[in-house]
């Protein structure tokens, strides 16, 4: 009885274990827009300021495989299909979006201002500009008022996607992404999809935090942070004096804003935007 019990525990142990680390998801990631390209064989859209989640046709999960814990007449009417989209609940609103979404108790009247915008048809069959049209007919034969598909469109030459970007952060939107016409569907970082924005983002881990001096006396004065290739750099700009007071963890994840990258890699005129959520 003791030995049975025991393997009992273990396998109970072993589940838990299991469960607490999510398999994150394979999925296609963007790399940064470059002039090098023919902007006709695209399909652009607007780059959303949300959280990107996906639909295994059963359940929302984040980009790290964690579940997320939408009410059950959000996803009610969401077909069978696999989607791949952004909650978004609007221009400027990510962090209540943020705040809405990470609730392990979801507040209903939160939920109603969001929707769930599709782009991409998980293992879909065809190029991108046939499951942009999928899309959109699986959108429409859902009928739900919190499942949408983005809007794709082409633009002619580089000037009227310039102006388009320009039309689009004048409105607080974050930047375009294009996605090659005639890609297959792929996972991974690929240069099949690019984002364009005023100012480009990236995330580094903090590894340190360096003390202030001056007016910071006492507080931290920057991050030294190291980015996935392992570069390390200062990131001093761009904070709060309450992140300053209470700065970003060492560990964790940080997104931050640059403008170029110098010829060793590390980005010019570095500004902090956030702490990248766990999701």
């Amino acid at each position: 009885m003791l030995a049975r019990a025991k393997f009992y525990l273990l396998v109970f142990l072993s589940l838990l274990v299991a469960h607490s680390y999510a398999q994150a998801p394979a999925i296609l990631l963007a790399q940064i827009y470059h002039d090098d390209i023919q902007v006709q064989d695209y399909l652009v859209s607007e780059k959303l300021d949300g959280m990107r989640a996906l639909w295994d046709g059963q359940q929302l999960t984040s980009r790290q495989g964690h579940p997320i814990h939408a009410p059950a007449w959000f996803t009610q009417a969401f077909p069978a299909t696999p989607l791949d989209g952004e909650l978004w609940l609007g221009r400027g609103q990510f962090e209540t979006l943020l705040s809405t979404v990470r609730q392990t108790r979801p507040n209903d009247a939160a939920w109603r201002q969001v929707a769930y915008y599709v782009f991409e048809l998980p293992d879909a069959k065809g190029d991108f500009s046939q499951r942009a049209q999928q899309i959109i007919q699986i959108v429409k034969q859902a009928r739900s008022p919190y499942l949408k598909s983005l809007p794709q469109f082409r633009v002619k030459d580089r000037q009227a996607l310039k102006r388009t970007l320009a039309q689009i952060v004048a409105k607080r939107g974050e930047g375009l992404m294009l996605h090659r016409a005639d890609a297959p569907y792929l996972t991974g970082r690929s240069q099949v999809l690019l984002k364009l924005k005023p100012q480009l983002d990236a995330e580094a881990k903090v590894i340190a935090h360096v003390p202030g001096k001056g007016k910071y006396q006492g507080k931290m004065g920057a991050l030294l942070v190291e980015t996935p290739t392992g570069i390390q750099f200062k990131l001093g700009t761009g904070f709060s004096d309450a992140e300053r007071a209470h700065p970003p963890p060492i560990g964790c994840q940080v997104t931050y804003t640059y403008r170029d990258v110098t010829n060793t890699g590390k980005p010019k005129f570095a500004s902090f935007l956030r702490i990248r959520p766990s999701e």
